[in-house]
C-alpha cells in the first residue's frame, strides 16, 4: 500500500521546547521509531510541516548584523526542507537497514493572483507574550495573530496548484526509496506565464493541503495525518467533547474545526478522500501504525451512499 505521511511541525519541534538540534534530533528518533513498522510493510512518502522551524531561522535572519536585508521566506523554507529531511534521512536510515531513503527539495506551484496572499494566516515560529509580539510588529513589521495564551507570527498560506518534482518522486518510488518531500508544504513559486521562469514568493503553504495534492497526484492508497492529539474532537476543549471515531468528508466538514489547528489537516483528508475515492486518518505520531489498520485515530472515508 502506498501511504503518505504528513508530519506536524511540532512533531519536529515541540511546543515548548527548546529550538536546539539536539531536541530535534531526539523528537526525530520518536518519529522514526513510530514509522519504521510502517515502511517494512508499506511504500511510504513522508512530508512535514515547518512552522516551528522556519519561524526560527526568520528571526536569527532578521537579527543578523551581517546582513542588509533578511532572507526572504521561500529562501528558508528550503532551508527547512534540508536541514529536517536530512534529520529524518539519517535516522531513517539507521532504523530501515538497507532501505533506500531519498530526501528532496520540493517546491509547490501557486497563483501569483492567490487572494491568500494578502491575509496573512498561517502561524510560524514561536509563542510570545503580547508586549514582545507588539513590539515584533512594530519593529520587523510583522503580523502578529493570538495562538492560544500567547501570541505568534502569522504569514500567508496560498493554496497549492501543483508539486513540480511530483514525476521526480513517482521515480524515486519505481526505484523503491522512502521518500521525504515537500517539507513545509514546499517552496512556494509562481511560474512566468511566457517563460515559465519560477520566482519565490514570500509565503508558506499549509503542509497538509500540499500533501493530499501530492496523495492524489501519486494515486496513493492512504493519507495519514500525523499530529499531537488521538482523534479529531469534536466540541475540543469543552465539557461535551468527544472524538470523531470516523466520518465522510461532508461529515467532518461539518464538525466545524479552528482554522489555526485541526482545520487544515480535517480538510486535507476531506479533499483527498472526496477526489479519489481513497482512504484518510487523522491520530497520533505515535500510533502511526495503529491508525493504518484501523485500531486508533480518526477514519475519514468515501461516503457510499452518494448523499
Amino acid at each position: 500500500m502506498r501511504i503518505v505521511v504528513a508530519l506536524g511541525g511540532n512533531a519536529l519541534l515541540r511546543r515548548g521546547e527548546r529550538p536546539d538540534a539536539a531536541v530535534q534530533q531526539a523528537d526525530v528518533d520518536r518519529v522514526a521509531t513510530a514509522l519504521a513498522a510502517l515502511a517494512h510493510d508499506h511504500e511510504l512518502v513522508i512530508t512535514h510541516g515547518n512552522g516551528p522551524q522556519i519561524g526560527l531561522l526568520a528571526m536569527e535572519s532578521a537579527t543578523d548584523p551581517a546582513l542588509s536585508a533578511p532572507y526572504p521566506l521561500p529562501l528558508l523554507g528550503a532551508q527547512t526542507q534540508g536541514m529536517i529531511g536530512s534529520l529524518l534521512a539519517r535516522t531513517l536510515h539507521d532504523a530501515l537497514p538497507g532501505r533506500r531513503i531519498a530526501a528532496l527539495i520540493t517546491h509547490t506551484l501557486v497563483r501569483a493572483d492567490d487572494p491568500a496572499l494578502d491575509r496573512p494566516t498561517k502561524f510560524v515560529g514561536q509563542v510570545y507574550g503580547e508586549d514582545v509580539a507588539r513590539a515584533l510588529a512594530r519593529h520587523r513589521r510583522w503580523s502578529m495573530a493570538r495562538d492560544g495564551e500567547g501570541w505568534r507570527r502569522v504569514v500567508p498560506s496560498p493554496a497549492p496548484e501543483r508539486i513540480l518534482e511530483t514525476d521526480t518522486i513517482h521515480d524515486l518510488l519505481g526505484a523503491g526509496a522512502l521518500v521525504i518531500c515537500a517539507g513545509g508544504g514546499g517552496v512556494p513559486v509562481t511560474a512566468d506565464r511566457d517563460t515559465g521562469a519560477l520566482t519565490g514568493v514570500e509565503a508558506v503553504i499549509d503542509k497538509d493541503l500540499t500533501a493530499a495534492l501530492l496523495a492524489e497526484d501519486l494515486k496513493a492508497d492512504f493519507l495519514l495525518v500525523l499530529t499531537d492529539v488521538p482523534y479529531v474532537y469534536e466540541g475540543y476543549g469543552s465539557p461535551d467533547q468527544r472524538p470523531v471515531l470516523d466520518a465522510t468528508p461532508a461529515e467532518l466538514r461539518r464538525v466545524g474545526l479552528p482554522d489555526g489547528s485541526m482545520g487544515p489537516k480535517a480538510e486535507a483528508a476531506a479533499r483527498f478522500v472526496a477526489h479519489t475515492g481513497a482512504l484518510a486518518a487523522i491520530g497520533a505520531l505515535d500510533a502511526a501504525y495503529e491508525i493504518v489498520h484501523g485500531r486508533s485515530g480518526t477514519l475519514v472515508r468515501p461516503d457510499l451512499t452518494g448523499g
